[in-house]
């Protein structure tokens, strides 16, 4: 939209709460049930009595209306005190104000206790009665979401906003097939009205969350070797999605002037982007655990039967769809499948569920308040597509899912005191196959150990899902008698995160393999970095036999001049200047797989040595080195194709082609500008022109570009 037109959204005037049909509908449905609890409550309690039904009928409607008053002093009063109190101090006050409802109607006789007895027995009656006419749907939750709206004025509304939504994990040739099968049906509107264009992007080595979202948010890829990797400069292992490494990689990348440093909310992210608001967010829960919005938005969830009944009965029905899915699959014989436990299906049940819709109220919420930028992670598909598969039902059904959510949003977005575009970010694809361990026996630190005659340390990988529970619960951190509640959930959490980061020794010469997907990184525990030269000389039979290995594609490192070279079972390719001798490893990998690994090979936190598994050239199966169907970290299948789905208003602001989440963080910069924010002048705006960091074939290893990025 250019400047010239008047379709600018004005601040809304005072907030205005419409009653619908729908509304009435619930209202009333919930109203005749609660009061059938009572009369039945009435015939089966001798100590309570009614002179008629209509004065069961008014103590209904009273206490329904008692309750709707208190609910907002209950969600502050709890958030202030602590957020484990909700539960309990709900039950007290429900009690509380039916008997005040019972004193107050004449004609009803009955003690304290069988009044919060009944008081109970009616509100879980009301409950399933408004769940059932309506609470369960999307449209009655982005309703009463709707509802939660505040008359916010910005100073400011000429300036558009931007909502920036992270599927992760969704391959871009996924999400293509969904929206030509007819699925994704918010999405599939928006490409075929025009309003949007889906393209694709191409995400650096290595193809994970942690450099993705260090390179859009903060617009570097430096200092990411992998999804965990050995830090020579702290001596130990680091794992990205840790809070406390989490905050440590974000203090080296950050310069003050990231993608939402302003007025921006980074919302269920490992990073904050400089954000001036960071809730859910890795890299800031262990320095502020505690967030206010995010306990009253959860306190809001716990005492609102649209939130607490919709969010309880799908994520217990996440858990038993997750066991029967899993029946499924081995009854039918699928392959490949790994085992899926019952943690899985509770942290699968955390973030398609609860997270689901905690993440879409805070989002909510940051855009009625009008800030200028949010960005947030989605990791539905992500977390199911890894134990499932890429394109079994229930991943498929998972990116229905965020297809209802971006439905919400749109609508949301409606309601907002400044204009918000819309656009939808993955920060990876993933690739399938059976796991390493599984096709060939032992595992990649194993085969290493066999070959180097050492004892290999390969601390074992915490599923990504219990960093997102840990996030959760250090979010809603208390001091007092919920903090020592809560405190054993935490630790929890920290165990099985901090089984990753295990691994630190004083001996310089201990061999560390870890795995990123179908990357592996093995590194000599020292303060420097070994050539593979100097690994040859130490231990001859290493890369010859990673090389042979059926299930290893290629492997990479610097030689002893600094040369990056990839070798292969009968070649090697220089990969600075493309010269091959022999067969070239990288030949079933793609076009971009030189450049990417180049620059991969040629940082300075790069392991000694990086193993990336085979692609069958059929099938595109990969072999990744953790127990996971779905994965992604190297080269080969769909893991380096991601998706950019952007206004079409915004489209001559994308370039040809996006390698790299450094230069996907200009193209969003561009998208800031145009919307009316992160003016610059003339000559930055040319050093931040789109396809300026992302011409990589020219530039292996670019710098970062200097001033406002």
């Amino acid at each position: 939209m250019s400047s010239e037109e008047p379709a600018r959204r004005r601040a809304p005037g005072p907030s205005r709460w419409r009653l619908t049909l729908s509304d009435v509908g619930r209202l009333l449905s919930t109203w005749a049930v609660s009061t059938a609890a009572l009369w039945l409550s009435a015939l089966l309690l001798p100590e309570l009595s009614a002179s008629s039904l209509w004065d069961l009928a008014l103590v209904a409607a009273v206490s329904g209306l008692v309750g709707l008053l208190v609910r907002p002093v209950l969600v502050e009063v709890s958030v202030r005190i602590a957020w484990l109190t909700v539960l309990p101090l709900a039950f007290v006050v429900q009690g509380v104000v039916m008997h005040v409802a019972m004193i107050t109607v004449p004609g009803i006789t009955s003690t304290w206790l069988v009044a919060f007895v009944v008081s109970w027995v009616s509100a879980v009656a009301g409950t399933l009665a408004a769940y059932v006419a309506s609470a369960g749907t999307d449209a009655s939750f982005t309703s009463a979401l709707a509802r939660r709206d505040r008359a916010v004025t910005v100073p400011d509304p000429e300036v558009d906003g931007l909502v920036v939504v992270q599927l992760d994990g969704v391959p871009f040739p996924v999400l293509r097939w969904a929206v030509q099968a007819g699925r994704v049906p918010t999405i599939r509107r928006w490409v075929g009205s025009g309003s949007h264009l889906l393209t694709e992007w191409t995400p650096q080595l290595p193809c994970t969350t942690p450099a993705s979202q260090l390179g859009i948010l903060h617009g570097t890829v430096d200092g990411v070797p992998g999804f965990r990797w050995y830090d020579r400069e702290l001596g130990r292992v680091l794992v990205a999605n840790h809070p406390a490494d989490a905050r440590i990689i974000e203090e080296r990348a950050s310069d003050g002037r990231g993608l939402l440093c302003e007025d921006g909310t980074s919302i269920s992210n490992l990073f904050s982007g400089d954000a001036g608001r960071s809730l859910l967010t890795m890299s800031h829960v262990a320095a502020s655990p505690g967030s206010l919005q995010t306990k009253r938005s959860l306190a809001w969830f716990m005492l609102t039967p649209t939130g607490f009944a919709r969010s309880f009965t799908r994520t217990v029905g996440e858990v038993v769809k997750e066991r029967w899915q899993r029946r499924v699959q081995v009854r039918q014989g699928l392959e490949p499948r790994v085992p899926r436990t019952w943690t899985f299906a509770f942290l699968r049940a955390l973030t398609n569920a609860l997270q689901r819709d905690l993440n879409t109220a805070l989002v909510s919420e940051e855009m009625l308040a009008g800030r200028k930028v949010v960005y947030v992670d989605y990791v539905d598909y992500d977390e199911i597509a890894h134990h499932a598969g890429i394109f079994r039902h229930e991943s498929v059904a998972a990116l229905d899912g965020l297809d209802r959510v971006l439905a919400q949003l749109e609508q949301l977005a409606a309601r907002a005191p400044r204009r918000y575009r819309l656009v939808v970010v993955s920060d990876h694809g993933q690739s399938q196959g059976q796991p390493f361990a599984d096709r060939y026996g032992q595992d990649l630190s194993a085969v290493c150990a066999g070959l180097m005659a050492v004892e290999v340390r390969h601390p074992e990988a915490a599923d990504e899902g219990w960093a997102r529970a840990g996030a959760l619960v250090q979010d809603l951190g208390d001091q007092g008698l919920a903090g020592r509640v809560a405190r054993p959930a935490q630790r929890r959490v920290d165990e099985a995160v901090d089984e990753g980061r295990s691994g630190h020794t004083d001996r310089a010469q201990d061999v560390v393999v870890l795995a990123s997907g179908n990357l592996g990184l093995l590194q000599v525990q020292g303060p420097s970095r070994l050539s593979v030269d100097e690994l040859d000389r130490r231990w001859p039979r290493l890369l010859p036999g990673l090389t042979a290995h059926p299930g290893v594609g290629f492997v990479a490192g610097l030689d002893d001049a600094g040369v990056p070279w990839a070798y292969g079972h009968d070649g090697r390719c220089q990969l600075a200047t493309g010269e091959v001798t022999g067969s070239d490893p990288l030949r079933e990998y793609g076009e971009p797989a030189r450049r990417l690994l180049a620059r991969a090979v040629l940082r300075p936190e790069a392991p000694d040595l990086y193993v990336n598994s085979l692609v069958e050239r059929d099938t595109l199966d990969i072999a990744a080195f953790e127990e996971l169907v779905g994965a992604h970290g190297g080269l080969g299948g769909w893991q380096e194709s991601a998706v950019l789905l952007a206004p079409s208003e915004f489209g001559d602001s994308i370039p040809d082609r996006v390698e790299g989440a450094d230069q996907l963080h200009q193209v969003l910069l561009g998208f800031l500008r145009r919307s009316g924010q992160r003016l610059v002048s003339a000559a930055q705006a040319e050093i931040e022109r789109p396809g300026f960091a992302g011409s990589h074939a020219d530039h292996l290893a670019p710098g970062r570009p200097d001033g406002d990025r």
